[in-house]
């Protein structure tokens, strides 16, 4: 099972007392299996990713998946707002090797890898730029807490709604789950991507093949 988080309920989701009848429970049991089977089925992969043929990219054991120069899809546009008000756009990193990185402040498993971004980002400054994607925080205070805790030097788009991480088609190497990584090469393509918290090791792993990439 992964060690990511998935976002907190909203208030707005919680049932009424009146709708918790038998079809409501039953409903309720088949959505939950089908988010089990979800889970179990992107966690679980080891080979070939995505299991159609179709999807040009391997997963290896320890859950970093990677595509090859010539098999990588381009990156969508993430572009919006940042914690600090600022207007940002990855396009903006073309010619950069660009790890993105969605996290929450209300997950444990993001607050574990955040001092190995802290380490890495500085490490690599002169060929890579990170960004973070916070989603599912309802209000930024939390979030820019969060990063004065951890030391976060580099920017985070805010985005409560989670609607970023949409953007990436499907089959691609997508983010799924919270805390999940992707890595964008020079040419702004989807090379990388983890959906798992990683150490300083793993995300060199994803980062320094790309920065050779000259």
């Amino acid at each position: 099972m992964s060690a990511a988080c998935r976002a907190p309920r909203s208030p707005n989701r919680s049932l009424r007392r009146s709708d918790r009848s038998r079809r409501g429970r039953a409903t309720l049991l088949a959505a939950g299996a089908a988010a089990l089977a979800l889970t179990l089925s992107a966690c679980g992969s080891g080979g070939t990713s995505g299991g159609s043929g179709k999807t040009n990219f391997i997963t290896s054991k320890d859950g970093i998946s990677t595509a090859e120069k010539g098999d990588r899809h381009d990156a969508p546009a993430i572009d919006g707002e940042t914690l600090d008000g600022e207007k940002l756009s990855i396009d903006d990193y073309k010619g950069k090797v660009v790890v993105l990185n969605v996290w929450g402040s209300w997950c444990p498993p993001c607050r574990a890898e955040a001092p190995n971004f802290k380490k890495v980002s500085a490490a690599t400054k002169d060929d890579v730029q990170f960004v973070g994607i916070n989603a599912r925080d309802p209000e930024k205070g939390p979030a820019i807490s969060f990063e004065k805790d951890y030391g976060i030097g580099y920017p985070s788009l805010y985005d409560p709604m989670g609607r970023l991480m949409l953007r990436f088609p499907k089959g691609t190497l997508n983010p799924q789950f919270i805390p999940s990584t992707v890595v964008i090469d020079r040419d702004g393509k989807i090379a990388a991507r983890s959906q798992q918290p990683l150490n300083e090791e793993k995300l060199r792993k994803m980062v320094d093949p790309l920065i050779a990439e000259k």
